[in-house]
C-alpha cells in the first residue's frame, strides 16, 4: 500500500462518519424530521457531530497524504495520525455526554487534539516546503 497510515486513518474516519449518519438518522426516525434540525436539541447535537467530523477529517487526511507522500517519518505521522483519531473518538463520545448535561471535558479533549494535530502537520508541511524549495 502507497499510503498506509493515510488508508488507515481514512477507513476509520470513514466508519466513524458512518456510525456519526447513523446516529443522526436514529434521532431523525425517533423524532420525525426528515430535515433541518426541527430546533430539537438531541438532532441538533447529532448533526453537529457529524458535520463536525465531516469538516475536520478532509484537510487532516489530505495532509497526512502530502506528508507520507514525501517520506516524513512514519512513527511521527502514525503517532499524529493516532491523536487525531483518538481526539475524534473523544469528541464524539464528549458530544453525547455534553449535550445530555454531561461534562464537557472529553469533547474539549477532543477538539483539543483535532486542532493541535491539525496545525502540526500544517506546520510540518510548511517546514518542509521552506527548507526543500526556498
Amino acid at each position: 500500500m502507497t499510503l498506509p497510515v493515510t488508508g488507515l486513518a481514512a477507513a476509520i474516519c470513514a466508519l466513524l462518519l458512518i456510525y456519526c449518519a447513523y446516529a443522526t438518522v436514529k434521532v431523525r426516525i425517533a423524532t420525525q424530521i426528515g430535515f433541518g434540525d426541527g430546533d430539537n436539541p438531541d438532532l441538533l447535537a447529532a448533526r453537529r457531530t457529524h458535520a463536525n467530523l465531516s469538516e475536520h477529517a478532509p484537510i487532516f487526511l489530505i495532509m497526512l497524504a502530502i506528508l507520507e507522500l514525501a517520506n516524513a517519518s512514519h512513527i511521527g505521522i502514525t503517532i499524529i495520525a493516532a491523536v487525531f483519531l483518538i481526539g475524534r473518538v473523544a469528541h464524539i463520545v464528549g458530544m453525547a455526554q455534553h449535550h445530555k448535561g454531561g461534562s464537557p471535558r472529553f469533547r474539549q479533549l477532543g477538539v483539543m487534539a483535532t486542532w493541535l494535530t491539525t496545525v502540526a502537520l500544517a506546520v510540518w508541511i510548511l517546514f518542509l516546503f521552506v527548507t526543500m524549495h526556498l
